[in-house]
């Protein structure tokens, strides 16, 4: 979204730009529950200003200047939760959500370092965080659709029941889109993108990951 703003709005005003991410539930938020999220800015002093905008008791910022990472880990995470609920459905249990999230954790660092952010800022509270928090709560409207296509219902089916946004389902689609951008292997994203656009199986999609070619944890 920074480079849809920087193209909109004059360049005066690109070094103002900020954003906001990390595990954050709203209804949590409004109940003031204790929240810990990131505000990135290119510019270190723009993201020093705006957390002191948004400190409370019950909100606190950490600040950041990879803009990129921070974005990258926001929205990707709605991607691997959709998988973390589809294993759910499937009634895969913790191994396999633990993988999901470990693994894809691994998707959203090697993309992110590939156009240009800190692998460093995925193991934070826009990456990591951000991770675990929709894999696993129970308000998490991602994990919900996943839940439900692991059962075997469509993605139209589902999302006719929705009152809320799930975000990660149009994040598929560009995750497939900029996989193939920039020659980076999303193999979560891109089977949750077979199983919600092309009609996959879910467990056709498991048995696919399970076998992939044995490679090192850390290429």
């Amino acid at each position: 979204m920074t480079e849809v703003l920087e193209q909109s709005l004059p360049s005066r005003c690109h070094e103002q730009i900020a954003v906001l991410s990390g595990p954050s539930f709203a209804k949590e938020m409004m109940l003031r529950m204790p929240t810990v999220v990131t505000v990135a800015a290119k510019v270190e002093d723009t993201a020093r200003a705006v957390q002191p905008m948004l400190a409370s008791e019950w909100f606190r910022t950490y600040s950041s200047t990879d803009v990129v990472g921070v974005q990258v880990g926001g929205a990707l995470k709605n991607v691997i939760a959709i998988a973390a609920g589809v294993a759910d459905g499937l009634g895969l249990g913790h191994n396999t959500r633990a993988a999901i999230i470990t693994r894809g954790l691994a998707e959203m660092a090697r993309i992110a370092v590939k156009m240009g952010g800190n692998p460093l800022t995925l193991a934070g509270l826009a990456g990591m965080g951000d991770l675990v928090l929709p894999c696993t709560g129970e308000r998490s409207r991602n994990r919900k659709v996943g839940i439900e296509l692991g059962k075997g219902r469509s993605l139209d089916e589902i999302l006719a029941e929705m009152k809320q946004v799930a975000e990660g389902v149009k994040t598929a689609k560009s995750a497939k889109a900029l996989s193939a951008k920039v020659g980076v292997e999303l193999p979560i994203c891109d089977q949750i993108y077979r199983i919600a656009y092309e009609g996959a199986s879910p467990r056709d999609a498991v048995s696919t990951l399970m076998g992939r070619s044995p490679k090192s944890e850390l290429v």
